[in-house]
């Protein structure tokens, strides 16, 4: 209802009238009056293409490119292969949109086809969707697709990542659910209280592996305890930890859910990204979005097309579960070459490269001084220490030296996180700065 859009003042007011509003204000007010523009948009005047594009490269001068990285929680630095960009900026791939038409759109389905294909071997399940935003929202879709009319309770393990755990409780809120927070016990899921609260009401039980503080949890047992009362297990994983751990159906899994970042897709200050969703068959039918199908023609030829499309969410929105329409396409294209180039092989190389070489920094931190939080549970690639220096000083300190430290979690508690593109010369570097900062009680 900007001013840019060609509405006269009495189009408005009756738009307004429509929804039960009386103005603009009292539309947005739900909106907090912090976050909101106040007074007019002071916009410079339009420039050329030239005078842009320098005006970017200015501005693009004054990020800081880290020549190492140790930090993840969510978004992870990956080796990505050269051959997937070079696939996936081919015009016919970077330009296409929702394959509406399948008779014209062979090959966006195909794709889609594929990377449905290759979830489903990754997580085990029978089906996957063509894909949702984020990994926050596929989890909080699957939390939304458990839900009947005697069972409206979702736990939500307190070790997922706070992100997830705020967008299923803003999905819940908004569709009239119960959230229950599963406390942390140790850094891991607590196997008790989850058994103890998994009643009648219960809908689904959601956890992530591994989880926020890279543990790997007792999967099967939580799936166990939420199936003994009848409900749904959802399970969030890495999808690179996932070539060598078990498959979320091994662990009893009902749904699988998962940020696919970590398969391709270069960090770029958060996105665009990828939610993959994938569950049992008799779930089918409950997921989001669209689902793209193999079939033959009417000469026997091979076909592809949008299968189970004639849902709530496009004819009758008020009654759906879900109002996914779209999927990320170039971001599955980009997953499902990736998955290709490296192979089951490269991938479970990569995810045993991740694991060792967070080892090998672990045992460089503990001689640092910065301790092991959680004993000699095992991880994947990801571990929480001590700091014997605040947390954010440390991570200023390594700013000026090019290398992106851990995410502090508190004053004194550090999250790090290696891949395979760490190598030891780097892991040395930072366990030897960490040792002079910890000898001097500060600075470099």
């Amino acid at each position: 209802m900007g001013s840019y859009i060609a509405t006269s003042v009495q189009e408005r007011e009756e738009m307004l009238a429509s929804v039960g509003v009386g103005s603009l204000d009292e539309l947005f007010a739900d909106i907090p009056s912090e976050v909101r523009k106040k007074g007019k948009w002071d916009l410079p005047p339009g420039r050329s293409e030239m005078e842009v594009l320098a005006y970017m490269e200015r501005l693009a001068s004054q990020n800081q490119v880290f020549r190492s990285v140790f930090r993840g929680a969510g978004a992870y630095d990956h080796y990505i292969p050269q051959i997937v960009k070079s696939v996936v900026s081919k015009e016919e791939f970077l330009t296409t949109y929702t394959p509406y038409q399948a008779e014209v759109s062979q090959g966006v389905l195909q794709s889609i086809f594929e990377y449905q294909t290759m979830i489903c071997r990754l997580t085990g399940m029978d089906a996957s969707n063509a894909s949702v935003y984020d990994g926050a929202s596929a989890a909080a879709e699957a939390a939304a697709m458990c839900r009947d009319r005697k069972r409206n309770q979702v736990l939500v393990s307190a070790t997922a990542h706070p992100d997830t755990i705020r967008t299923i409780r803003t999905y819940c809120f908004g569709n009239g659910m119960e959230f229950l927070l599963v406390p942390e016990k140790d850094g891991m899921t607590d196997i008790e209280f989850a058994a103890a609260y998994s009643n009648a009401q219960t809908a689904c039980l959601y956890v992530q592996q591994p989880n926020y503080y890279g543990l790997i949890e007792d999967a099967g047992t939580l799936g166990a305890a939420v199936h003994q009362a009848g409900g749904k297990y959802i399970m969030g994983i890495n999808p690179i930890a996932a070539a060598i751990l078990k498959t979320p159906r091994e662990c009893g899994a009902d749904i699988a859910v998962g940020d696919g970042q970590p398969l391709g897709m270069p960090l770029g200050y958060g996105g665009p990204y990828l939610g993959f969703m994938a569950c049992t068959a008799d779930l089918t039918r409950k997921l989001p979005g669209r689902i793209a199908g193999e079939t033959v023609d009417a000469k026997g030829r091979r076909g592809y097309v949008l299968t189970l499309q004639a849902r709530e969410q496009h004819i009758r929105r008020e009654k759906a579960s879900s109002n996914i329409c779209s999927n990320q396409a170039l971001c599955a294209m980009t997953m499902a070459v990736y998955m290709a180039a490296m192979g089951a092989e490269g991938m479970a190389q990569a995810a045993s490269l991740c694991a060792s070489k967070a080892a090998y920094l672990r045992n460089g931190l503990k001689e640092a001084g910065f301790l092991p939080v959680y004993g000699s549970r095992p991880f994947f690639h990801e571990f929480v220490t001590t700091s014997p220096i605040p947390a954010g000083e440390v991570e200023k300190q390594l700013e000026k030296v090019g290398i992106l430290g851990g995410l502090p979690l508190a004053e004194d508690r550090i999250l790090w996180c290696c891949t395979e593109k760490n190598s030891r010369e780097d892991m040395d570097e930072l366990t030897g700065l960490l040792k002079k900062m910890t000898e001097r009680g500060g600075g470099l």
